[in-house]
């Protein structure tokens, strides 16, 4: 994984190359949810006798393997549908995110391993040199598979295809696996047939190009056809069967649409722009569109809004809208943006190993960017740059830092590269969810800094430099070095940017790709008079977790009367004043009118000003072209000016959220001026509502005049003749929209001076909802409608009660009646029409808990889990989750938790699961430093449980239960475990005592790390002791272990490892056991290992009821299993050891 492997162009980890691979599946039951297929992999041997080849495969039942026509034995291993073994009393999240690392790594085909081992049979060992290619035929089925294949089938009258069932491939990062054997790495090419054989109304959409659509005699079923030439990772093949309505782009015929029935005008309106994204993206990267078609499939139940895969795209059904809605449109034109990016770089151009998908999703989450700045104007782009920015910033000074590329082996600390994180960032399987989006995030800011760096120019031909040798190398015939050129790595890359620009970015690189955290600067200022010099400090923060330290150049902008000048500092190791001299003189000797940045010039009124400094303003890296946060101290009345007259909406954003600092009568002028602004930015608008709310609240006492915004909403949406009364809906500019939906949302939130929301407030949004009129308007008033129902709800502050009296509809104060009856009535009105995407339901539930909260109404979840059962929209069941979760919280409801805990083992819905386990971690019931009722023992088992073996199917999902644990537990054992009974354990064979291994303290317990020991061929999970014999030495915690048993701990030698994860002592032994424990030959045909199903877990008891019996047989077992291991040398453990799956070779021979 190191970089300089890149160098010598890509080595595979296999024994053999894969070229061509066929997928057929030739039954799908709707009814059942299975699927039954074969596929047939096209394999060169790399090494000379090739007797074992290992493929991926999760949840597929495998009935049968045939290696060129002879029957081949096989074995099946997948250590992660249960992690820890489940005997195992360990709880602490430690062990398990090791365990976890540990058993993802045993089957991680970039590593060369895999779930399924299949022995070549020994009469084509002979032969494999003659014959040069091996084919490897395997029969499979999916009996209602969890993950990998969704089947939404709805529950009503008709046949499948009248009900809309459909099914679809998903999963996160290469989860190919669940769905058929493969090689599911970016890294192992091949070319592609897929066959798929549907009912007759179904349509089947794949990868590649359709060659034939072929009807059974019957005319009942028919078989589609593709075929895809370019050579494609397994991870990015994809499916999708339904009944779908089918739309050729009017625009470019080689792009097709596919949407469920009845949506086709939606899907028509949607899809009319895409034809200009192709346009824009194949003219910047000078470069056409690498496959021969493209089609977007729209389903129900996504997993994620936007999935892209080779030559197609799998895109959520709530995308589509029709032309009279505003909000989803530039959202969804966003998604099917960033799902043609990835189209040429992460489809086409795949990687070589995961520490290299920074580079991929940097470069689409880039050429992105691009197509936004173009699209939506540089207002847009910048803005979204400050908020991904933000985003990052935040999210590493919580965490402690995302690491773009890891590389793994070294000493200890380079081993786990981000030890402050409670998961291996090794693997994508073990990351966090949101650690990935953050990942991603970083990704194309880091990417926009080398374009800083090296110029936009040079940029796109790095790019089409990788595109031009991949389209190259595609179109070969296999030659297994040339389509290494269509995988990335970090190492070609960097190279192809030294050739095309003849520039050195290692430095930035080694800052922001090889190490993790950002920059925290805090700036200052004077301003010295005599020397007509501005004296700036900048401090930086570099101890915090999640920051670094910054040495190079910085850039400040400083706004002086006789216009705006650039200086770029060199921050180095202990300097931290910076001299800059000014080019003005102070006021006296000023011109008329005051040049800004972008050349324009303005009147300015100067009064304000300090009058012996030029100064109007000063910002510190205004380019963004550092990953960092910056607190900078200025006067009030230059953060006022800053807002006025710099042009730039990232720098008018930051002094707007500096001016919440400055309650002011000149803020509020400020802030009005700009709402009154049509020139300036619509966001920066919205924005500038918000604070002047807060500042208006910070001035109560001295504010004068209406309430803030009340006169400038009349003015600009009301009637001249009667104020009160709204005119009717016009939505033509939508600048202007986005401010009438924003201002009663704002004005909500102003207070009196009893802290109360003006009655003159609430009675004007109540009269907006009243007079509101849409009858005329082209487009709809849904989003509108849905923010003054969030305008209702921020007006609603705490009951105050009298002697405890319980509320009821009878004694409400008469202002949240009022507000209760127009939630009812807009709920009752969604009823009979609903309007787009349930948006009012959605503001309604979301309101009444904010009533629940504030004690106005009885505090109960029923109606929130009424509208979160299947079946409801997705969004309105989220917003009922979300005030579930926040039930759940306040109240402190066991009841809740465990129905929320259920709903995330049973619901159909995978978002939601994973939504659901994300807004506990986010809004926890309690915290791991936190005394609360909710934690109990029970609750950690079955939160253990869940992550343990309950989510094998999902591995974000997995990763959603790891974080939840670790919220509510933090990284060691549970506080409210009990000790075990007994703090040591004696070993009376060995005449030791022990610490039992269920409380080792969390010092130990991090340093509890299974280790995977692997071999040339194959790994076998081993487990290694990390106890160092300094340990004795330390002192120890009195806390945790009683005196004398901390004493005899102290002295005595400690054991080499306590429990293991798939492996239990016998009685009086405390000694390690090899990994191949009873000799058993499983290559015979008889062997019950080639009818198994991924249901291991029954066997268990078997084996532990059988072990009771037979203890001390089964102790000195090992003594001869190791001579039957060299006489045989293909044994496999099938111990009561590893019951949980029969063990994959160790494979030295």
């Amino acid at each position: 994984m190191n970089r300089k492997k890149g160098d010598k162009g890509f080595e595979s980890p296999r024994p053999y190359k894969l070229t061509h691979q066929v997928v057929c599946i030739n039954n799908i039951n709707f009814q059942r949810k299975s699927v039954v297929g074969y596929v047939e992999l096209t394999i060169f041997p790399t090494v000379a006798n090739l007797n074992r080849i290992k493929l991926n495969s999760k949840q597929c039942r495998i009935y049968r393997v045939r290696v060129n026509d002879l029957e081949a034995a096989f074995i099946y291993n997948d250590p992660t549908l249960e992690v820890c073994h489940h005997e195992s009393k360990q709880r602490n999240l430690n062990y398990f995110s090791n365990a976890y690392a540990a058993a993802v790594s045993a089957v991680d085909p970039d590593a060369g391993n895999g779930e399924l081992c299949i022995k070549v049979p020994s009469e084509l060992w002979k032969h494999v040199d003659e014959l040069k290619v091996l084919k490897v035929h395997i029969n499979f089925s999916l009996d209602q598979p969890k993950g990998g294949l969704h089947f939404v089938v709805p529950d009503m009258e008709g046949n499948m295809a009248e009900r809309g069932a459909h099914v679809f491939s998903c999963g996160y990062q290469n989860s190919t696996r669940f769905w058929f054997p493969c090689v599911d790495s970016y890294s192992e090419l091949c070319t592609w047939k897929l066959e798929y054989t549907v009912d007759a109304a179904m349509v089947a959409v794949s990868n590649g190009d359709l060659v034939e659509t072929v009807y059974t005699h019957d005319m009942r079923k028919k078989t589609f056809h593709y075929m895809l030439t370019i050579p494609t990772a397994a991870s990015n093949i994809s499916l999708a069967i339904g009944p779908f309505e089918i739309l050729v782009d009017p625009y470019m015929h080689e792009v097709t649409h596919f949407c469920l029935p009845q949506l086709l005008p939606l899907l028509k309106h949607t899809t009319s722009y895409l034809h200009e994204v192709f346009e824009f993206y194949e003219e910047i990267l000078t470069c056409r569109y690498p496959y021969s078609c493209f089609k977007t499939v729209f389903i129900d139940e996504a997993y994620v809004e936007v999935a892209a895969y080779a030559s197609m795209s799998i895109f959520s059904t709530n995308l589509l809208h029709s032309a009279m809605i505003i909000d989803e449109t530039p959202l969804t034109r966003r998604c099917l943006a960033q799902a043609l990016a990835q189209q040429f770089f992460g489809c086409f151009i795949s990687r070589m190993s995961w520490s290299d998908e920074w580079v991929l999703k940097g470069i689409s989450g880039y050429i992105y960017g691009l197509w936004m700045k173009k699209t939506f104007g540089v207002n847009e782009y910048r803005h979204w740059i400050k908020q991904e920015l933000d985003q990052i910033v935040a999210y590493e000074l919580k965490t402690g830092g995302v690491l773009l590329h890891p590389i793994f082996g070294g000493g200890k600390e380079k081993d786990n590269p981000a030890s402050h994180l409670h998961f291996s960032i090794k693997h994508p399987h073990t990351l966090s969810w949101e650690y990935y989006t953050m990942f991603q995030c970083k990704a194309h800011l880091v990417m926009r800094l080398i374009e800083n760096r090296i110029s936009m120019e040079f940029m796109l031909q790095v790019f089409n430099k990788l595109l031009s040798l991949a389209s190259t190398a595609s179109s070969q015939k296999f030659q297994s070095h040339m389509w290494s050129q269509m995988l990335v790595s970090t190492s070609g890359f960097l190279k192809s940017i030294s050739n095309v620009s003849g520039k050195d970015i290692q430095p930035l690189i080694k800052q922001w790709v090889d190490q993790s955290g950002v920059v925290k600067f805090y700036g200052s200022f004077a301003f010295n008079r005599k020397r007509n010099v501005l004296e700036l400090e900048i401090k930086q923060d570099y101890t915090s977790p999640g920051t670094q330290k910054y040495v190079g150049p910085l850039k400040v902008t400083v706004q002086e009367l006789d216009g705006s000048f650039n200086h770029t500092l060199q921050i180095e190791e202990n300097s931290l004043k910076h001299d800059i001299p000014c080019h003005s003189k102070s006021r006296r000797n000023k011109k008329k009118k005051i040049p800004l940045m972008n050349g324009e010039e303005v009147d300015m009124d100067l009064s304000a000003m300090d009058a012996d400094s030029p100064l109007l303003w000063i910002r510190i890296d205004p380019d963004m072209s550092v990953l960092r946060k910056v607190e900078f101290e200025q006067s009030d009345f230059m953060w006022q000016y800053q807002l006025r007259y710099e042009r730039d909406v990232v720098a008018q954003e930051e002094a707007i959220l500096a001016l919440e600092k400055f309650p002011t009568p000149a803020s509020r002028l400020a802030l009005t001026d700009i709402l009154e602004q049509e020139q300036c930015f619509y966001r920066v608008r919205m924005l500038a509502c918000f604070c002047l709310a807060k500042i208006a609240n910070s001035m109560v006492s001295t504010w004068t005049g209406p309430p803030a915004m009340k006169s400038l909403f009349t003015r600009m949406f009301c009637c001249k003749t009667c104020p009160n009364i709204v005119k009717t809906n016009n939505f033509m500019n939508f600048q202007s929209y986005f401010l009438q939906k924003t201002m009663p949302v704002a004005m909500a939130l102003l207070r009196d001076v009893h802290n109360l929301c003006p009655k003159e407030v609430l009675m004007f949004i109540l009269d907006l909802i009243k007079y509101n009129d849409n009858r005329k308007n082209k487009f709809s008033d849904n989003y509108y409608r849905a923010e003054l129902i969030d305008a209702l709800a921020n007006s609603v502050t705490p009951a105050v009660s009298v002697n405890n009296e319980v509320r009821t509809l009878d004694n409400l104060n008469p202002d949240v009646r009022l507000i209760l009856e127009e939630i009812t009535r807009f709920l009752n009105m969604e009823k009979l029409l609903p309007s787009y995407r349930h948006t009012i339901t959605v503001s309604c539930l979301k309101a009444i808990r904010v009533l629940q909260k504030n004690g106005h109404v009885p505090s109960d979840p029923a109606l929130f889990k009424s509208y979160a059962e299947y079946g409801h929209f997705v969004d309105v069941r989220i917003a009922a989750l979300e005030a579930v979760v926040d039930y759940t919280k306040v109240d402190r409801s066991y009841e809740e938790l465990q129905w929320l805990l259920s709903m995330v083992q049973n619901d159909p819905v995978p978002y939601i699961r994973h939504k659901i386990l994300d807004m506990l971690t986010k809004n926890p019931p309690f915290t791991k430093n936190m005394e609360s009722p909710l934690c109990n023992e029970a609750l950690v088992d079955q939160l253990w449980k869940l992550m343990n073996s309950g989510t094998s199917h999902d591995w974000r999902l997995r990763c959603g239960a790891v974080d939840l644990y670790f919220t509510l537990f933090g990284l060691s054992r549970p506080s409210c475990l009990p000790l075990p009974e007994l703090g040591l354990v004696l070993n009376l064979k060995e005449k030791k005592a022990v610490l039992n291994p269920t409380i080792i303290p969390e010092s130990v317990a991090n340093n509890q790390e299974p280790v995977i020991s692997s071999n040339n061929h194959g790994q076998s999970v081993g487990f290694q002791n990390t106890f160092s014999n300094s340990q004795e030495e330390e002192e120890i915690d009195m806390d945790t272990v009683h005196d004398s048993q901390a004493f005899i701990y102290h002295h005595l030698n400690m054991l080499e490892r306590p429990s293991t994860p798939g492996k239990e002592q016998s009685s009086g032994e405390i000694t390690m056991h090899p990994v191949s424990a009873a000799p058993l030959s499983v290559f015979s045909k008889e062997s019950n290992s080639s009818k198994h199903s991924d249901h291991h877990h029954h066997h268990h008891h078997e084996h532990k009821k059988k072990k009771k019996k037979h203890k001390h047989k089964h102790k000195h077992k090992h003594k001869h299993d190791t001579k039957e291991k060299e006489k045989d040398p293909f044994v496999f453990s099938n111990s009561p050891a590893s019951a949980r799956s029969i063990r994959s070779p160790s494979l030295s021979d």
